[in-house]
């Protein structure tokens, strides 16, 4: 069995980025993995901000990426009783101004793009598509 060795500070500065909040808040409630143009789409981030806050949120032991082909495709780190209380805590945040909502919205449509459960369709928000090429 793997064992998870998370240690809390990097969690929670893993955290301290609204972005990154986002990303795992979206993330925690789909129970979904996404590629990074997904992301781009859903958030309405440009890639490369994107690219930079998964790989802080992989390097803290949340995220977990797995390559397919020209996609990776990121998800949260289960298995662990904190990290699921701490997922739940996201979830749990106040949303006044309605940005994990709308993040939600994006992302369920966006998803719908999908051929056999992955994305093939690259990012679509045509003012960020420029910074994908």
């Amino acid at each position: 069995m793997h064992s998870i060795n998370i240690k809390p500070q990097e969690i929670f500065q893993a955290l301290a980025d609204p972005t990154r909040i986002r990303i795992a808040r979206l993330l925690a409630d789909t129970g979904e993995e996404a590629c990074l143009c997904e992301l781009v789409d859903s958030l309405v981030e440009p890639q490369y901000k994107l690219s930079r806050h998964l790989k802080i949120l992989r390097q803290s032991g949340l995220l977990s990426a797995e390559k397919d082909g020209r996609w990776v495709y990121h998800r949260l780190v289960r298995g662990a009783p904190h990290l699921d209380r701490l997922y739940d805590l996201l979830k749990a945040l106040p949303d006044s101004d309605s940005l994990f909502a709308n993040d939600l919205a994006n992302f369920q449509n966006r998803m719908c793009l999908r051929e056999d459960g992955r994305c093939r369709a690259g990012i679509q928000t045509k003012r960020l598509a420029v910074e994908w090429d």
